[in-house]
């Protein structure tokens, strides 16, 4: 094992002098990865095992490509999910809105909740909620077609087939057979300013798809669009959850307003005690 620990100690210095965030756990996550094992089974490697495939995965991550891209898996939640180049990467960040939405689905008096994922992308909050609230039916909308794929590869291989329904479409007009129907609305939007693009890191700005992230000056045309879909779609009494980005949690509340039939409108934190996704409600007829 020192000749393992070496290695991944010498590639974590790399990653870090790279300007990686988690040098340590991407160095073992790709030492896992080369030789076939989790990251917890590591010492099950023998040191001569340890081949010029890691390294060659320890190049690709220092030159800031996706560690998810590099291994093909992503983890939310309970699943794991295959992601690569044409696919946004999911983030724990949107594991505390799933939170939500499940615990909502669960209180709601509903016996099949009807549910829409609006932008699934890999499909990781529509299969998570199939999988939590067994009953759900989960119609979930994707506009790019290698997104779509992605989607549709993870629900296949989750086994969710069933109740998990993708569709290619806009997310402002998909689904127009479902309004006034749906029990919760969830979507992950692209809400990154395009004027922030200097500032994103490469394997952000560089790998996930650019529909997946800007969204106009201040980030939020998208969001502005989906108060309209949430109208359409919802039935009295349905409840709605989006993301967005930090600092924008004092503007989109105000999006949604009392007049146009919204009630319970919140912001909710996420486990850093940030603004991550704002909660709302239709009005009862």
């Amino acid at each position: 094992m020192n000749f393992l620990l070496d290695e991944v100690a010498r590639a974590t210095l790399r990653l870090a002098e790279a300007g990686v965030d988690s040098p340590r756990t991407d160095a073992e996550e790709l030492a896992a990865f080369a030789h076939g094992v989790r990251r917890g089974e590591l010492h099950q490697v023998a040191d001569s095992d340890f081949d010029a495939l890691y390294w060659e995965c320890v190049a690709r991550r220092a030159a800031r490509e996706p560690l998810q891209h590099i291994t093909g898996r992503a983890y939310f939640r309970y699943l794991e999910l295959q992601v690569g180049p044409g696919v946004f990467v999911p983030r724990p960040e949107t594991e505390i809105m799933v939170d939500w939405a499940i615990e909502t689905l669960r209180a709601m008096d509903v016996a099949d909740p009807l549910v829409v994922d609006l932008g699934t992308g890999s499909g990781a909050i529509a299969i998570s909620i199939a999988q939590e609230v067994p009953r759900s039916r989960v119609h979930a909308v994707e506009l790019e077609e290698e997104a779509l794929a992605w989607a549709k590869r993870n629900i296949d291989a989750t086994g969710h087939g069933d109740r998990v329904t993708a569709h290619r479409g806009d997310m402002r007009t998909a689904l127009p057979e479902l309004d006034g129907r749906v029990d919760l609305l969830i979507s992950n939007p692209p809400y990154v300013p395009t004027e922030d693009a200097a500032a994103i890191p490469p394997e952000v700005r560089d790998h996930d798809p650019a529909s997946a992230l800007w969204s106009g000056p201040d980030g939020l045309d998208t969001i502005r669009a989906l108060e309209g879909v949430g109208r359409r779609l919802l039935r009295p009494g349905g409840a709605m959850a989006v993301e967005h980005g930090d600092g924008q949690g004092i503007d989109i509340p105000r999006l949604f307003p009392e007049e146009l039939g919204w009630r319970d409108v919140r912001n909710r934190k996420d486990l850093a005690r940030r603004d991550r996704f704002v909660v709302m409600r239709r009005a009862d007829d």
